[in-house]
């Protein structure tokens, strides 16, 4: 697992407690995500690595496993250099 995986899986692990979240884990499927923690997902995500998500990354597919989470960081990280 990479710096940027384990990041987005150390802050997610607060959420889902008592479930050993996997890289390709859907967390909307897994019903515990709400409104708000999907708006602190995005909020880490910006300041955790340095990013701008707009509003054209505001999409389910971006955020619904930790990698796709790693692909957008990696995709806006890329567009900045």
């Amino acid at each position: 697992m990479d710096q940027t995986q384990s990041k987005i899986k150390e802050f997610l692990s607060r959420f889902f407690k008592s479930h050993d979240l996997q890289p390709d884990e859907d967390i909307f499927s897994l019903g515990f995500v709400n409104s708000l923690l999907a708006m602190q997902l995005v909020a880490f995500v910006e300041k955790e690595f340095g990013i701008s998500v707009g509003d054209e990354d505001l999409d389910l597919d971006n955020f619904r496993t930790i990698n796709s989470i790693v692909r957008l960081v990696a995709r806006k990280q890329g567009a900045a250099a």
